[in-house]
């Protein structure tokens, strides 16, 4: 009985590369002013300051920066503010993408009520909201929150830029380099001999 060879197995390891979220991609998610002034207005929610609230955050960054100055060096500096930049995109991207799913939510419930061959969706009793009036209302309160964060986002990258000099961009892990290493190909020798 012979043996056919088997080609030594390599357990490569893939590391899947994950894109970090960007300003840009909040932007897409998040309502801007007009759209934000609209909704509060329609609903009878406060309309935010935007610049008031991205100039704050901007301050608030800039004025961390500058305390931390004597005591941290510049790529330092760099690194603390990409992590904190970084946690202000996350969270207002996280913030727009719940807007976008009550905004479906909110739509699919009126557009049920729209059909009058159905009884499940008519309106309650009188003196009671609907279930989609109650989900409009409710992606109308997300709008203005992913707006706020927004501008906090905005901000902040705006403050990472003045300190750093360039403009903010997520950390992305580099891909490890393709390829071997000693100790990967004195195992794979070793592996081989054992047939």
């Amino acid at each position: 009985m012979t043996k056919t060879a088997r080609a030594p197995r390599t357990n490569a390891r893939v590391v899947p590369l994950r894109r970090g979220t960007t300003v840009e991609m909040v932007r897409l998610v998040c309502p801007d002013a007009a759209q934000a002034t609209r909704i509060a207005e329609s609903f009878g929610l406060p309309v935010l300051d935007s610049d008031a609230i991205r100039d704050l955050h901007q301050r608030l960054i800039s004025e961390t920066a500058d305390a931390l100055d004597e005591g941290v060096n510049e790529r330092a500096m760099q690194i603390h503010l990409q992590r904190i930049v970084g946690s202000y995109v996350g969270s207002a991207h996280g913030a727009g993408q719940f807007y976008s799913r009550a905004v479906t939510e909110a739509r699919e419930a009126t557009a049920k009520l729209a059909n009058d061959t159905r009884d499940e969706d008519l309106d309650g009793p009188v003196g009671f909201e609907s279930a989609a009036q109650r989900k409009r209302e409710f992606a109308a309160e997300v709008a203005v929150q992913a707006h706020a964060l927004r501008m906090a986002a905005e901000g902040a990258a705006a403050a990472y830029e003045h300190v750093v000099g360039e403009s903010w961009k997520p950390f992305e892990r580099q891909p490890e380099q393709p390829g071997e290493t000693v100790s990967r190909k004195a195992a794979e020798v070793q592996m081989a001999a054992f047939g």
